[in-house]
């Protein structure tokens, strides 16, 4: 007769354990940003309003600039340093601009360190990783190039990538913002950027204490 074993509580404690570790271990992680980049999307907010936005991510420099084309409207310019200025302006006959003052500045090529592993889905046509950081946006990477295909943010925003240009970098005369800018008159004539409040949302991620990453 074979003989009848029995396990502890503690045993079957330990065992779930590691078991739950293991699970983890095992669960891919998101690749950190490059340092610099070029990017395409085509972003449709939750009103239905189509952009095209021109990133061009430049971390060394401190530095990130989304130039936003409406559908059949402006074209706005998103500004941001890593000093935590940041200005947002037209480049037409308006002249508009407004700045802004954000003490956690450009977000780190690691903002999703801590990101909720949601397993894998199809997307634009490609297998991908999927992340939850913060319950603010779902992050999808490619599994096989590990370059980023779509993003959803909870205010309903969708992205999707079109072209990601690792190592490629804005002119640095192309960062500076119009005079204009820098006029106290102007200050008042702020342009109204539904998908710059998308992207400042982004750059919150990374102000969430450390403490709190490992609930994220």
């Amino acid at each position: 007769m074979g003989e009848n074993k029995t396990f502890s509580p503690k045993s079957i404690i330990c065992f779930v354990f590691s078991l739950i570790s293991t699970v983890i271990a095992s669960s891919p992680v998101p690749q950190p940003w490059p340092l610099q980049f070029h990017s395409i999307l085509v972003m449709n907010s939750s009103k239905g309003v189509l952009q095209i936005d021109d990133l061009w991510y430049d971390f060394p420099n401190g530095r990130n600039f989304n130039i936003i084309q409406s559908q059949l409207g402006q074209k706005l310019y998103s500004l941001e340093w890593n000093n935590g200025t940041s200005f947002y302006y037209t480049l037409d006959s308006d002249k508009a601009c407004s700045s802004k003052q954000d003490p956690v500045g450009i977000l780190r090529p690691n903002w999703l360190e801590g990101a909720n592993y949601l397993g894998q889905q199809y997307k634009d046509g490609f297998l991908c990783n999927v992340w939850e950081k913060a319950e603010i946006v779902w992050y999808y990477e490619d599994v096989i190039t590990k370059a980023p295909v779509y993003w959803y943010f909870h205010t309903g925003t969708i992205a999707h990538f079109m072209t990601f240009e690792v190592g490629r970098v804005l002119e640095d005369p192309n960062w500076q913002a119009p005079v204009y800018c820098f006029e106290e008159s102007n200050e008042q004539n702020k342009p109204a950027l539904e998908i710059i409040a998308t992207w400042n949302l982004m750059r919150q991620l990374q102000s969430i204490p450390a403490s709190l990453k490992v609930y994220l």
